[in-house]
């Protein structure tokens, strides 16, 4: 079941056992625009929910909860993103179940893909519709905002455009979505991870000079949704490259190889490490794949998806 599909069934009975698709997500548009006072940073960003994915599974036993993965690196305790919309979740509803969470793990760590915050808010809808619904979309959005940055993102279903540290959250137009919605995309990651922290450490630590004027990024945003017909690729910014390019040079060297031998104009997803290009139809994928794995060796993921 698809997340955007749990708010149509609100209301109905309680369910003891639920799965639901946790997908991972692409940033089209990422501009960071400066340092707040509490850490963070405020940032401006298109985000699109692929169609690829972990899935989560919860059943609902006792009154705790409990996590298990089929990837052992994953940490099963309460730094896990799960467990914490769980309890946040109980916490702001007062109810008095628990439950059980199987999670199946595609997305990578540190991958810049939203792993974490896509399955705990996957979390959130299968407690909501376990729980009989006692949330609906806005309050579930409030829970989820305390729990991540990115984690509110999730519950939408559609891409949406971020602002703040990422928990404000709105829907692009129908004109835009009808733009986005199942362009086909190729996600390759290596076989190292970028941890956020570190990126934005790095990025903050550059300032004034990695950040892009709030005036500026919303400009930028503007002239693509003001601009009838233009295609995704004419969306693509992310001003965390510079920073995590200079540390992680394999990188932009792939990136500029692909270019070079296939005219496509590849983009790092978030504070990466993955990067993404958006494929048309006809692209065969053969050629591409070996050229990342010729580059980036065999441990590195290469999928074919689309935004949802």
């Amino acid at each position: 079941m698809a997340q955007g599909e749990f708010f149509e069934t609100m209301g109905s009975p309680p369910l003891t056992a639920l799965t639901l698709q946790a997908p991972a997500k692409i940033n089209l548009f990422l501009a960071v625009t400066g340092r707040r006072d509490d850490g963070y940073h405020d940032l401006l960003s298109v985000a699109a929910p692929l169609v690829w994915g972990d899935s989560l599974e919860a059943e609902e036993a006792g009154e705790g909860f409990a996590l298990s993965c089929d990837d052992p690196e994953v940490p099963l305790g309460p730094e896990n993103l799960v467990l914490r919309a769980a309890e946040a979740f109980k916490a702001a509803s007062n109810w008095g179940g628990g439950a059980r969470f199987s999670l199946r793990k595609k997305i990578p760590m540190g991958a810049g893909l939203g792993g974490a915050s896509s399955d705990a808010a996957s979390a959130l809808l299968l407690l909501n519709q376990i729980a009989g619904s006692p949330f609906d979309a806005a309050g579930l959005q409030a829970i989820a905002a305390g729990v991540g940055s990115d984690c509110s993102l999730f519950l939408s279903g559609a891409p949406v455009v971020m602002r703040g540290r990422g928990e404000r959250v709105e829907r692009v137009s129908r004109e835009a979505y009808a733009r986005l919605r199942g362009i086909r995309v190729l996600l390759f990651k290596p076989g190292f991870a970028v941890p956020t922290p570190w990126a934005y450490a790095r990025l903050a630590a550059e300032a004034p000079r990695g950040y892009v004027a709030p005036n500026r990024a919303e400009a930028m945003l503007e002239a693509w949704l003001g601009k009838t017909g233009a295609g995704a690729e004419e969306l693509l910014f992310n001003s965390m490259e510079r920073p995590v390019f200079a540390k992680f040079p394999a990188l932009p060297a792939l990136l500029q190889l692909l270019y070079e031998r296939f005219g496509i104009a590849g983009r790092m997803s978030g504070s990466g490490s993955t990067c993404f290009a958006l494929l048309g139809e006809t692209t065969a994928l053969g050629p591409i794949e070996a050229t990342i794995r010729d580059a980036w060796g065999p441990s590195a993921l290469v999928v074919d998806t689309r935004v949802a």
